[in-house]
């Protein structure tokens, strides 16, 4: 059977398993994060769409070191940073690789058009975007530049 978004089980920031199987039927906004990149401040607008509209979209936000070592911290040091700098309360998971050879299955999954029907970009920075709908499809990605409050993005949860 064809792997789907909610085959797929990863723990959160905190050592928790989440069982994305949790997610049918709502939308998802992934997010690959990072504390020290010029993107850093999008976790500001992150944290206002899950505020404005945390009932209509899941945010998921994945710490990555993929990117100019911009992410060195632990799961820890992030999870502080989050919170005491921009207040961040929506789910945060655990520290993975989003590109390369060690790129964490789900990052495959969301990169690759043979396991998600049509996408093969993989993240190109920190803050890349993928949206999937309520239906568990991977329906667009944003590239680091989109805003988190960006119409295109509030077009899709409101759709």
């Amino acid at each position: 059977m064809e792997k789907t978004i909610y085959d797929f089980k990863m723990k959160d920031i905190n050592g928790d398993e989440i069982d994305f199987s949790q997610f049918q039927g709502k939308k998802l906004l992934l997010v690959n994060v990072a504390s020290r990149c010029g993107y850093t401040p999008q976790y500001e607008d992150l944290q206002k769409l899950h505020e404005q509209y945390g009932d209509q979209v899941t945010i998921l936000g994945f710490p990555a070191n993929n990117f100019g070592g911009q992410e060195p911290g632990t799961n820890e040091e992030i999870k502080e940073f989050c919170s005491s700098k921009f207040g961040v309360t929506f789910t945060m998971m655990d520290k993975v690789s989003v590109k390369g050879a060690d790129k964490h299955p789900l990052y495959r999954w969301l990169s690759d058009k043979d396991l998600n029907g049509w996408n093969d970009k993989e993240p190109s920075w920190n803050f890349c975007k993928y949206f999937i709908n309520e239906k568990g499809e991977l329906v667009k990605f944003f590239p680091s530049s989109v805003k988190p409050m960006d119409n295109q993005i509030l077009e899709l949860i409101k759709a």
